[in-house]
């Protein structure tokens, strides 16, 4: 059976090609399949600080399977603060609170740059779309645009982008609050006041390499081997190679006490996507779990 997203992807980048070559356009290429080793964001040198797990591991990285936020961060207003020390509590207890990656729902940004671990960017004249290895999550940002007066919020928000030299701007906003909507794996809530702004561009790879390494140190690896994700890095050893970074700066003033931004970086992925399914699941993790399905309070027949 074919692949529809290796098929999507190579009409995508004739398209690109074509649009490219006949406007004489000098917008940046992302095209490829883009891969980290590591969850969670990156900080910047200075300023407000994206949370961080409190778990670590006896080798002082960040136990993953344990998640516990710290709800002592700063940014967080007092109300949020408590929502993440209670589901700490549920995830020190050995079990997980329930979140888009483990009930199968939609990654809202920036909840996705906490967790997806690869992406490919499909880019046209009007529009980029963006694919995630994980659960198969696709995003749609027009370009050019402006974001619909009467916004009714939905999973994904409503994303317009345009270029600046060579940077691609995403702007997000109209994040709906639903069960398993949140701003980060460590399950700080979101209001329908979130906005997110990522802006993408190439690095070198030296300078990609130096920033994987650094975050997997603090973070610790999960990805190698999962799915095809980062080359090894002597694979990309070369002067031509490139990474690619983004930074997100995340406001809602409902739930942080001020604006705040952070990092994700990228390298080129070597192996395929494997193709994932995820669906609601009716069978319970462990007892009392809330799973989030929808229910229907009568029959349809």
């Amino acid at each position: 059976m074919r692949n529809p997203f290796f098929l999507g992807s190579l009409a995508a980048l004739c398209a690109w090609s074509a649009w490219a070559a006949d406007t004489n356009t000098s917008v940046p290429d992302f095209s490829g399949r883009w891969g980290r080793n590591s969850f969670d964001l990156e900080p910047l040198p200075s300023g407000p600080q994206p949370l961080t797990n409190l778990k670590r591991r006896p080798d002082g990285t960040g136990d993953f399977l344990q998640i516990v936020g710290d709800y002592n961060n700063p940014i967080l207003k007092p109300e949020a603060a408590e929502i993440v020390k209670k589901r700490g509590e549920i995830s020190i207890s050995g079990n997980a609170f329930p979140d888009p990656s483990n009930q199968c729902g939609p990654y809202n940004p920036p909840y996705t740059f906490t967790m997806q671990l690869g992406f490919q960017m499909l880019q046209t004249k009007d529009a980029v779309t963006i694919l995630y290895n994980q659960d198969d999550q696709v995003r749609h940002v027009r370009l050019n645009s402006a974001h619909p007066a009467n916004l009714k919020p939905s999973a994904m928000g409503d994303s317009i982008g345009h270029y600046e030299g060579d940077e691609l701007i995403v702007d997000t906003v109209g994040i709906a609050v639903t069960a398993l909507s949140m701003t980060d794996h460590y399950g700080s809530p979101n209001s329908e006041a979130l906005h997110v702004v990522e802006r993408y561009r190439l690095i070198d790879w030296a300078e990609a390499a130096a920033a994987q390494e650094k975050h997997e140190k603090f973070i610790g690896l999960v990805g190698v081997g999962m799915n095809g994700v980062a080359l090894p890095r002597a694979a990309l050893a070369n002067a031509n190679a490139k990474g690619l970074q983004v930074e997100l700066t995340v406001e809602d003033p409902n739930v942080f006490t001020t604006p705040w931004s952070a990092r994700v970086t990228y390298r080129k992925q070597q192996a395929p996507w494997l193709e994932q399914v995820c669906a609601d699941n009716p069978v319970e993790h462990y007892a009392g779990e809330w799973m989030a399905l929808p229910k229907a309070e009568k029959s349809d027949f």
